[in-house]
């Protein structure tokens, strides 16, 4: 089962402003994802530049897609970056993410969000076993 734990942008994180314990906080990151390749679950995980970097593909009734550019309201909507685990359980999942380090600095509010990510199997009876298999021969799982 793979788990993406999502780190809740911030107001600062859309600044691209660090916290004053940025080097305690890259620490305990670091250590964690240490931790979770020690441990074989880690697949993948990074930070992201702010919306203002980025842009959204809006698309229309009428099939027409807009560009639209940020920087983009409510940062609390916002991603800052993830980690992506593959473990046996949703609880194999759980305990990982309690032991993800406060992402904002230590003694600051914060908030992480976790979700599964489908695989080719869930989409069994929804999907062509052909379509799922060119999917599969992408490499995606």
């Amino acid at each position: 089962m793979r788990f993406m734990i999502i780190v809740k942008a911030t107001p600062d994180s859309e600044a691209g402003r660090w916290p004053e314990d940025s080097d305690k906080m890259f620490e305990a990151m670091r250590v964690y994802h240490e931790d979770l390749a020690k441990a074989g679950v880690l697949l993948d995980g990074s930070g992201l530049h702010p919306s203002s970097k980025g842009w959204r593909i809006r698309y229309a009734p009428d099939g027409k897609r807009t560009v639209v550019d940020g920087p983009f309201a409510e940062s609390k909507e916002l991603i800052a970056g993830y980690t992506l685990i593959q473990v046996r359980s949703r609880e194999e999942a759980l305990e990982w993410t309690r032991r993800f380090p406060n992402p904002v600095g230590f003694d600051q509010p914060a908030e992480i969000e976790v979700r599964q990510l489908y695989d080719m199997e869930d989409f069994q009876g929804i999907a062509s076993d052909s379509e799922i298999e060119k999917f599969r021969e992408l490499g995606m799982k």
